[in-house]
Protein backbone atom coordinates (compact mmCIF):
# COMPACT_ATOMS: atom_id res chain seq x y z
CA UNK A 1 0.00 0.00 0.00
CA UNK A 2 1.45 3.54 -0.72
CA UNK A 3 0.49 7.33 0.25
CA UNK A 4 -0.09 9.27 -2.90
CA UNK A 5 1.57 12.51 -2.43
CA UNK A 6 5.51 12.43 -1.24
CA UNK A 7 5.39 8.86 -1.77
CA UNK A 8 4.67 7.59 -5.51
CA UNK A 9 3.30 11.70 -7.07
CA UNK A 10 5.86 14.84 -6.09
CA UNK A 11 2.76 17.07 -6.00
CA UNK A 12 4.53 19.82 -4.58
CA UNK A 13 5.19 22.27 -7.21
CA UNK A 14 0.82 22.17 -8.00
CA UNK A 15 -0.27 22.14 -4.23
CA UNK A 16 2.20 25.19 -3.39
CA UNK A 17 0.85 26.93 -6.42
CA UNK A 18 -2.70 26.89 -5.20
CA UNK A 19 -1.30 28.13 -1.50
CA UNK A 20 0.36 31.20 -3.43
CA UNK A 21 -3.13 32.10 -5.62
CA UNK A 22 -4.83 32.17 -2.44
CA UNK A 23 -1.63 34.33 -1.55
CA UNK A 24 -1.78 36.75 -4.11
CA UNK A 25 -5.43 37.22 -3.61
CA UNK A 26 -4.63 38.99 -0.44
CA UNK A 27 -1.53 40.65 -2.08
CA UNK A 28 1.03 38.52 -0.56
CA UNK A 29 4.69 37.42 -2.35
CA UNK A 30 4.61 33.81 -3.75
CA UNK A 31 6.42 31.64 -1.16
CA UNK A 32 9.16 28.80 -2.36
CA UNK A 33 8.03 25.11 -2.62
CA UNK A 34 11.51 24.40 -0.97
CA UNK A 35 9.92 26.37 1.94
CA UNK A 36 6.40 24.68 2.08
CA UNK A 37 7.61 21.13 0.63
CA UNK A 38 7.61 19.45 4.06
CA UNK A 39 3.63 20.39 4.80
CA UNK A 40 2.44 18.87 1.41
CA UNK A 41 1.40 15.51 2.79
CA UNK A 42 -0.58 17.08 5.83
CA UNK A 43 -3.15 18.29 3.56
CA UNK A 44 -4.96 21.54 2.07
CA UNK A 45 -5.76 22.89 6.18
CA UNK A 46 -1.58 22.20 6.78
CA UNK A 47 -0.22 23.65 4.09
CA UNK A 48 -3.17 26.68 4.71
CA UNK A 49 -2.03 27.28 8.22
CA UNK A 50 1.40 26.93 7.15
CA UNK A 51 1.11 29.43 4.56
CA UNK A 52 -1.65 32.05 4.81
CA UNK A 53 -1.79 34.41 8.13
CA UNK A 54 -3.29 33.23 11.29
CA UNK A 55 -7.24 33.45 10.88
CA UNK A 56 -10.55 32.51 12.42
CA UNK A 57 -12.31 28.90 11.15
CA UNK A 58 -14.65 30.86 9.09
CA UNK A 59 -11.97 32.54 7.21
CA UNK A 60 -9.58 29.35 7.28
CA UNK A 61 -12.40 27.38 5.50
CA UNK A 62 -13.37 29.90 2.95
CA UNK A 63 -9.33 29.64 2.28
CA UNK A 64 -9.81 25.77 1.86
CA UNK A 65 -12.43 26.17 -0.37
CA UNK A 66 -10.74 28.28 -2.62
CA UNK A 67 -7.77 26.86 -2.42
CA UNK A 68 -9.78 23.29 -3.64
CA UNK A 69 -10.95 24.96 -6.41
CA UNK A 70 -7.81 26.44 -7.77
CA UNK A 71 -6.06 22.98 -7.50
CA UNK A 72 -8.63 20.99 -8.88
CA UNK A 73 -8.03 22.74 -12.25
CA UNK A 74 -4.83 22.18 -11.62
CA UNK A 75 -3.33 19.30 -10.19
CA UNK A 76 -1.44 17.65 -12.71
CA UNK A 77 0.68 21.01 -13.85
CA UNK A 78 4.00 20.10 -12.57
CA UNK A 79 3.17 16.90 -10.38
CA UNK A 80 5.48 14.05 -11.70
CA UNK A 81 6.01 10.66 -10.30
CA UNK A 82 9.49 10.63 -8.21
CA UNK A 83 12.16 8.92 -9.94
CA UNK A 84 11.94 5.51 -9.80
CA UNK A 85 8.20 4.97 -9.13
CA UNK A 86 6.99 4.27 -12.68
CA UNK A 87 9.87 1.40 -12.86
CA UNK A 88 8.51 -0.09 -8.99
CA UNK A 89 5.10 -0.20 -9.92
CA UNK A 90 6.13 -2.18 -13.31
CA UNK A 91 8.32 -4.74 -11.28
CA UNK A 92 5.20 -5.15 -8.49
CA UNK A 93 2.86 -5.92 -12.00
CA UNK A 94 5.84 -8.16 -13.45
CA UNK A 95 5.97 -10.03 -10.24
CA UNK A 96 2.08 -10.46 -9.47
CA UNK A 97 2.29 -8.16 -5.93
CA UNK A 98 -0.76 -6.66 -6.17
CA UNK A 99 -0.80 -2.86 -4.73
CA UNK A 100 -3.01 -0.13 -3.86
CA UNK A 101 -3.22 3.25 -2.80
CA UNK A 102 -4.39 4.61 0.54
CA UNK A 103 -4.34 8.39 0.27
CA UNK A 104 -5.92 11.11 2.56
CA UNK A 105 -6.50 13.32 -0.47
CA UNK A 106 -10.15 13.18 -1.47
CA UNK A 107 -11.50 11.12 -4.72
CA UNK A 108 -13.09 14.23 -6.23
CA UNK A 109 -9.11 15.35 -6.52
CA UNK A 110 -7.24 12.14 -6.36
CA UNK A 111 -8.85 9.97 -9.14
CA UNK A 112 -8.72 12.75 -12.28
CA UNK A 113 -4.76 12.86 -10.94
CA UNK A 114 -4.27 8.78 -10.78
CA UNK A 115 -6.44 8.48 -14.18
CA UNK A 116 -3.78 10.74 -16.09
CA UNK A 117 -0.59 8.60 -14.29
CA UNK A 118 -2.49 5.53 -15.56
CA UNK A 119 -2.62 4.13 -11.92
CA UNK A 120 -6.58 4.59 -11.35
CA UNK A 121 -7.16 1.21 -13.77
CA UNK A 122 -3.51 -0.56 -12.53
CA UNK A 123 -4.13 -0.56 -8.76
CA UNK A 124 -5.49 -3.14 -6.96
CA UNK A 125 -7.41 -0.78 -4.62
CA UNK A 126 -7.49 2.69 -4.20
CA UNK A 127 -8.80 4.32 -1.01
CA UNK A 128 -9.23 8.16 -0.68
CA UNK A 129 -9.59 10.65 2.21
CA UNK A 130 -13.74 10.26 1.83
CA UNK A 131 -14.09 6.65 0.42
CA UNK A 132 -14.46 5.52 4.16
CA UNK A 133 -15.51 6.81 7.54
CA UNK A 134 -12.11 7.77 8.93
CA UNK A 135 -8.52 9.07 7.17
CA UNK A 136 -5.32 7.92 8.29
CA UNK A 137 -3.63 7.79 11.34
CA UNK A 138 -7.10 5.81 11.59
CA UNK A 139 -6.00 2.34 10.25
CA UNK A 140 -9.75 1.72 8.60
CA UNK A 141 -7.82 2.90 5.15
CA UNK A 142 -5.55 0.67 5.47
CA UNK A 143 -7.88 -2.13 6.45
CA UNK A 144 -10.38 -1.51 3.59
CA UNK A 145 -7.77 -1.42 0.70
CA UNK A 146 -6.38 -4.91 2.06
CA UNK A 147 -10.00 -6.26 2.17
CA UNK A 148 -10.42 -4.88 -1.24
CA UNK A 149 -7.43 -6.77 -2.42
CA UNK A 150 -7.73 -9.87 -0.21
CA UNK A 151 -5.16 -9.88 1.63
CA UNK A 152 -4.12 -10.03 5.48
CA UNK A 153 -2.48 -6.71 6.56
CA UNK A 154 -0.21 -8.68 8.37
CA UNK A 155 1.23 -9.51 4.85
CA UNK A 156 0.74 -6.04 4.07
CA UNK A 157 3.83 -3.10 3.20
CA UNK A 158 2.63 0.42 4.04
CA UNK A 159 4.68 2.64 2.36
CA UNK A 160 4.33 6.85 3.14
CA UNK A 161 6.32 9.64 3.78
CA UNK A 162 4.61 10.68 6.94
CA UNK A 163 4.17 9.66 10.32
CA UNK A 164 0.24 9.45 9.83
CA UNK A 165 0.96 6.67 7.28
CA UNK A 166 2.75 4.72 9.63
CA UNK A 167 0.52 4.99 12.36
CA UNK A 168 -2.12 3.75 9.96
CA UNK A 169 -0.47 1.02 8.51
CA UNK A 170 0.88 -0.04 12.54
CA UNK A 171 -2.22 0.12 13.92
CA UNK A 172 -3.48 -2.05 10.88
CA UNK A 173 -1.17 -4.62 11.84
CA UNK A 174 0.93 -4.24 8.57
CA UNK A 175 4.38 -4.01 8.46
CA UNK A 176 5.83 -0.08 7.52
CA UNK A 177 7.90 1.88 5.02
CA UNK A 178 9.19 5.62 5.68
CA UNK A 179 9.70 7.30 2.41
CA UNK A 180 13.16 9.32 3.37
CA UNK A 181 12.68 10.87 -0.32
CA UNK A 182 9.01 12.22 0.36
CA UNK A 183 8.17 15.26 2.29
CA UNK A 184 8.39 14.82 5.67
CA UNK A 185 10.55 17.29 7.79
CA UNK A 186 13.73 16.44 10.09
CA UNK A 187 11.05 16.43 13.35
CA UNK A 188 9.05 13.94 11.26
CA UNK A 189 12.16 11.59 10.78
CA UNK A 190 13.12 11.42 13.88
CA UNK A 191 10.19 10.57 15.48
CA UNK A 192 9.30 7.50 13.40
CA UNK A 193 9.70 4.75 16.24
CA UNK A 194 10.90 1.27 15.66
CA UNK A 195 10.01 -1.78 13.56
CA UNK A 196 9.93 0.96 10.10
CA UNK A 197 12.04 0.26 7.66
CA UNK A 198 13.38 3.55 6.04
CA UNK A 199 13.71 4.02 2.36
CA UNK A 200 15.58 6.52 0.65
CA UNK A 201 14.42 5.57 -2.76
CA UNK A 202 11.13 3.80 -4.03
CA UNK A 203 13.16 1.21 -5.48
CA UNK A 204 14.47 0.12 -2.31
CA UNK A 205 10.66 -1.04 -1.49
CA UNK A 206 11.48 -3.87 -3.75
CA UNK A 207 14.49 -4.94 -1.26
CA UNK A 208 11.81 -5.18 1.41
CA UNK A 209 9.75 -7.56 -0.23
CA UNK A 210 12.48 -9.67 -1.15
CA UNK A 211 13.85 -10.05 2.76
CA UNK A 212 12.74 -13.45 3.67
CA UNK A 213 10.22 -13.66 6.64
CA UNK A 214 9.09 -10.06 5.17
CA UNK A 215 5.91 -9.04 2.75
Amino acid sequence: MFDLDGTLLDSASDLVASLNHLRAGLGLAAIPVADLRSFVSRGAIGLIKAGMPPCDDETLASWREAFLGHYQENSFVHSRPFDGVELLLAELAGRGVPWGIVTNKMELLSFPILKKTEWLSSASAVICGDTVAYCKPHPEPVLAACRKIGVDPRKTLMVGDDLRDMEAGKRAGCQTAFALYGYADEKSKTNIGGNTTLVNTPAEVLDILETPGDA
